[in-house]
């Protein structure tokens, strides 16, 4: 038996088993195999990766912290996921309740916008898989650059759209683009227009919340930082939305400078679903800043994030 018969021997079996709920004694019967090997072959399964068992144990809210953020910043419906015992189970817990939630928001959405980042690509890994042929996944802004990094090799709308047997419009063009004329002639452009068109009819849109690190990170925009953030004060950023940096009152810092090649500020604030996830304690005044701006409708995190936050509340 060559390989290729022996997966798909060993996948049959470990359906019929998981899904059939077909008995051992039943499965030896079916594939005229002795009930040793048939119990070797679920092991087999099993090691090759062909079955994969995974335990959703229940993740559970602090109500009683969510309703202070309600009190505090009622424009926006703050998740509190309760801390686990270990850093990496809190961070799994945040993904797979993110992964959830958005799908839940995806059910009545058309166009879903999405950004980038590594939380982003954990999420949208965790989606379950559903066909929607009448659903669009796009880019609302220009592509980062990032292709030494797994997130950067795959576009995300694309890697999302993969699980929904849906389409995807992705942006092809730098994240920002210095010459103006360059920037706004780019956008009238057909092909281009026709994406802008459609980002202006987004439904929702998913994304982390990132500090100016993750631009920094990117070699072509370090070096042309100061050009791209034109008349700022870097002091003053505690976090980046949409590809602009923000300070701690969530004032977007780059008005009448923006140098970003995508959706306006403006126009993505009217989206009526704006789903931010934040996982990191190191991103408290980030959240923070994008709290008192009113540039999230939605945010996803955990007590340890939350109880941060409060904290640089208090200090500012």
């Amino acid at each position: 038996m060559n390989d290729i018969t022996q997966q798909g021997q060993l996948a049959d079996i470990a359906r019929d088993f998981y899904l059939g709920q077909l008995t051992i004694t039943q499965l030896s019967e079916k594939y005229q195999l002795s009930r040793y090997l048939i119990t070797k072959a679920l092991n087999e399964a099993r090691a090759a990766g062909i079955v994969r068992i995974t335990i959703n144990s229940p993740i559970d809210r602090n109500t009683e912290l969510e309703t202070r953020f309600a009190e505090l910043f009622p424009h926006t419906n703050t998740m509190i996921i309760k801390d686990a015992a270990t850093t990496n189970a809190d961070i799994e817990n945040i993904i797979d309740f993110a992964a959830a939630e958005i799908q839940r928001h995806i059910k009545g959405s058309k166009i879903v916008g999405v950004s980038w980042g590594g939380t982003l690509m954990n999420i949208i890994n965790r989606f379950q898989t559903e066909v929607r042929d009448d659903l669009v996944f796009t880019q609302f802004m220009g592509d980062n650059l990032k292709y030494s990094s797994a997130i950067g090799a795959t576009p995300l709308v694309q890697r999302a759209a993969a699980k929904y047997g849906s389409s995807y419009l992705t942006i092809p063009a730098p994240l920002y683009i210095l010459n103006d004329t360059v920037r706004e002639q780019l956008k009238n452009e057909p092909a281009i227009a026709n994406i802008f068109e459609q980002c202006g009819k987004m439904n929702m849109l998913f994304t982390g919340i990132g500090t100016i690190d993750s631009v920094n990170s990117i070699r072509i925009w370090h070096q042309s930082l100061n050009e791209i953030f034109e008349n700022v004060d870097r002091q003053e950023i505690v976090g980046m939305l949409y590809g602009r940096p923000y300070s701690i009152d969530g004032q977007i810092l780059t008005p009448k400078s923006d140098k970003l090649f995508g959706a306006s500020v403006a126009a993505l604030l009217e989206i009526p679903c704006r789903i931010g996830v934040v996982k990191s304690k190191f991103k408290a005044r980030a959240m923070l800043g994008a709290l008192r701006g009113n540039l999230l409708t939605d945010i996803i995190t955990n007590e340890a994030v939350a109880n941060r936050v409060l904290l640089e509340l208090d200090n500012n």
